[in-house]
C-alpha cells in the first residue's frame, strides 16, 4: 500500500474538474470509510507504538517517522466505536496524514484502495444523521455506502485548537468592521463553520455560512438576480477545498466566469497545508489562500481586506 502512495502528491492534479481521489479503508466491521488522497502522505503497516502518559485513551501512542513524532490516534475510538484490540495492531494500519498545519497518524484495521470520484456524486450526510455524526459526506461505490470522515471534527476534540481572537485585535476592529458588509464562509465541516464564525463575529463581521459550493453559488446568484454586482452584498468569501456537490475550487471557476459575481474577493480557507500547491489557487483564480486554522491570522487578514475597501 505504500507503494500505491508513494507519488500520492503527484496524484492530485484534479484542480477544477470537480473530482477527487478516495482512500477507503475499514475500522471494525464490513463499513467502508473514506479520506481526500490530499489529506494522506503516507500509508504503513502500524509500527511500533509508544505509550503517552496521562494521555487520552483514543491516542494509542506515539511513533518515529522519517524524522517527526506523530500521535497515533484509533480512528475507531475518535467516532465512537470500540478500539482496535491490542492484539491486532501488528496486522492494522496507520494512515499518516497533514490536517490544520499538524501532522498525525489514524489507526484503521485495513486499507483497500484508491478510487477517482466527482464531487456531484459525494452527498451530504442523511439530515436525520443528527449534530454529533462524524461524517462530512456519503457516497456509494460497487454499490456500497462509503462514509467520509469529518477529520476535523475528531482533531477539534482529540486535540482542540484555539478558538479565540486575541483581545487586541477585537478592540482594533470595532469601529472598522460596523460599516462592512457580511462575509460569505462555505464549509462541509461544522466544526470548520463554527471556528470562522467565531473568530469574525469577535471581530464584528455578520457571517453567512453554507455548506457546499453549490448551495454558496446559489445563493450569490439570487442576491444578484436583480442586477446588481456580488460586491454590494458581500464583503468577501472565506471558501474550503473539500465539499461534496461542488468543490472549492470549481466555486471559484463558476464565480470567476459570472460578470455579477467575478469581483468578489475569494479566500480558500483550507486543512490541505501539507500537499497544497498555491499555484493550484491561482490557476482557479482565487484570490487568497490560508490554511486552517489560526484565529488571530484569519481575522488581521480580513480586517486588513476590509480595510483596503
Amino acid at each position: 500500500m505504500t507503494g500505491v502512495l508513494q507519488n500520492v502528491n503527484q496524484r492530485t492534479q484534479l484542480v477544477g474538474q470537480n473530482r477527487l481521489e478516495l482512500l477507503l479503508f475499514r475500522l471494525r466491521g464490513r463499513q467502508v470509510y473514506g479520506i481526500n488522497v490530499f489529506k494522506v502522505k503516507e500509508v504503513l503497516q502500524c509500527p511500533k507504538l509508544s505509550s503517552i502518559p496521562n494521555s487520552r485513551a483514543v491516542v494509542r501512542g506515539v511513533s518515529h517517522i522519517r524524522g517527526e513524532t506523530i500521535p497515533i490516534v484509533d480512528m475507531s475510538m475518535a467516532i465512537g466505536l470500540p478500539g482496535l484490540p491490542q492484539e491486532q495492531l501488528a496486522t492494522s494500519f496507520v494512515i499518516i496524514t497533514e490536517y490544520n498545519r499538524k501532522t498525525q497518524g489514524f489507526l484503521v484495521s485495513g486499507v483497500d484502495r484508491i478510487i477517482n470520484m466527482n464531487w456531484e456524486d459525494i452527498m451530504p450526510p442523511p439530515k436525520g444523521a443528527g449534530k454529533d455524526v462524524y461524517l462530512t459526506a456519503v457516497t456509494n461505490v460497487d454499490e456500497k455506502l462509503v462514509e467520509i470522515i469529518d477529520v476535523e471534527k475528531i482533531l477539534s476534540e482529540v486535540s482542540p485548537l484555539r478558538e479565540d481572537v486575541n483581545e487586541e485585535l477585537v478592540t482594533r476592529s470595532a469601529a472598522q468592521a460596523k460599516q462592512s458588509l457580511p462575509v460569505l464562509v462555505v464549509d462541509d465541516s461544522a466544526v470548520a463553520r463554527r471556528q470562522i464564525s467565531r473568530c469574525l463575529t469577535a471581530i464584528g463581521m455578520d457571517v453567512v455560512t453554507h455548506n457546499d459550493g453549490r448551495q454558496a453559488l446559489e445563493y450569490m446568484k439570487s442576491l444578484t438576480q436583480d442586477g446588481s454586482s456580488i460586491r454590494d452584498h458581500l464583503s468577501l468569501i472565506i471558501s474550503d477545498v473539500e465539499m461534496p456537490e461542488m468543490d472549492g475550487y470549481t466555486l471559484v471557476t463558476r464565480i470567476k466566469e459570472d460578470p455579477l459575481l467575478k469581483d468578489t474577493f475569494i479566500m480558500l480557507h483550507t486543512s490541505l497545508s501539507g500537499v497544497f500547491n498555491r499555484a493550484m489557487v491561482q490557476k482557479v483564480g482565487a484570490d487568497d489562500f490560508m490554511a486552517k486554522f489560526s484565529p488571530d491570522e484569519l481575522a488581521e487578514r480580513v480586517m486588513e481586506l476590509i480595510g483596503q475597501d
